[in-house]
């Protein structure tokens, strides 16, 4: 059974850098794709980055020109990254990473990390 484990976070001060990670590991399969969410108490979950299948990327407006989600350089197939820069305040969530794992061809959606607190200091 494939399981998702995220890590990076912690507390960062206005205008630095955090990269959050996710690695999957179990079950033979590799990340097809990935995406990131955010979340703070009382608030529905927010997509801020994509990476699809074949590669691209989307960013979400708030985190424009800020967040770039990238494979692992010597992990790629089950490792994906969430490098932020510029953090703001307003950044401070639980960040998720939900992936989409591929096994001999076959996609199986939705498997979510259990989450990590990033907090930037005002």
């Amino acid at each position: 059974q494939v399981r998702i484990v995220e890590s990076g976070g912690g507390l960062v001060q206005f205008g630095g850098s955090r990269t959050v990670s996710c690695v999957a590991s179990g079950g033979g399969g590799s990340i097809y794709a990935m995406d990131w969410y955010r979340q703070v108490p009382g608030k529905n979950r927010e997509l801020v980055a994509e990476l699809s299948g074949d590669g691209r990327t989307k960013d979400a407006a708030a985190v424009k020109g800020r967040f770039t989600v990238s494979r692992d350089s010597e992990n790629s197939e089950n490792a994906v990254h969430l490098s932020m820069d510029s953090l703001k305040p307003e950044d401070t969530a639980v960040y998720y990473c939900n992936a989409d794992i591929e096994v001999n061809r076959v996609l199986y959606r939705d498997h979510w990390g259990q989450g990590i607190q990033v907090c930037v200091s005002a």
